[in-house]
């Protein structure tokens, strides 16, 4: 059986994997979803990474799984932790030395976004409601609504601290209907960085909360 420590992305919330880590306990495995200190002005990258670290220690057999901006986390902390598997969802996959800040212009997600909104006829303005809310059940999205930490600006400036992709396994993927990071943008991104095709998921950015079963059959299934 093995080990799954959940990253959450930009406000560190773990309760955003709850119902994953659930239903990976339900089939016989142990799952961790880490709290990180987003609001806290001090605590930056090399907090979390030994936050991420700290919740796997002694445990064999690690898939270590980062939604969205948990992807700097993750690969922060793969070098300690050495995880058997990576798997990053709807994620910012950084490039060795990059800042979150630096992510969106040298990807241009902001561009595809709005490109994106064209096409899908929702608007172009970023908003909760739009980008984030509008496939989670009803009582799920009022959870998030009144709830959660901003991100300090920390983590953002912060360079993800590694040199070259972690030698180990890793699965990209990537909700179909994500409206923040548009589904062909993160094929474009998964290619351009890592040679990788995303694995299709159903739902949008906030897919574990909004089609966990499908997130979770996606980290137990075995590389293809």
């Amino acid at each position: 059986m093995s080990m799954f420590v959940l990253v959450p992305g930009a406000g560190g919330a773990g309760w955003y994997w709850h119902r994953v880590a659930a239903n990976l306990e339900q089939a016989g495995h142990s799952a961790m979803a880490v709290e990180l200190p987003a609001a806290d002005p001090a605590a930056g990258l090399p907090e979390y990474a030994e936050i991420v670290v700290r919740a796997a220690t002694g445990c064999d057999d690690v898939v270590l799984a980062a939604q969205s901006m948990g992807a700097f986390t993750a690969l922060a902390a793969c070098s300690t932790l050495a995880p058997c598997r990576l798997a990053l969802l709807n994620a910012m996959v950084p490039a060795p030395g990059e800042t979150a800040n630096a992510w969106w212009e040298n990807t241009g997600s902001q561009p595809a976004r709005v490109a994106a909104a064209r096409a899908g006829g929702y608007s172009e303005e970023f908003d909760l409601e739009t980008y984030f809310l509008h496939d989670l059940p009803p009582d799920v999205a009022e959870v998030v609504r009144s709830g959660g930490s901003d991100e300090a600006e920390i983590a953002f400036e912060q360079p993800c601290p590694f040199t070259s992709w972690p030698d180990v396994p890793t699965t990209v993927l990537a909700g179909r209907d994500d409206r923040f990071f548009p589904f062909d943008f993160q094929q474009r991104v998964a290619r351009e960085r890592l040679g990788l095709q995303v694995r299709e998921l159903p739902g949008g950015h906030l897919n574990a909360l909004s089609e966990p079963g499908a997130v979770t059959a996606a980290l137990l299934a075995p590389e293809p």
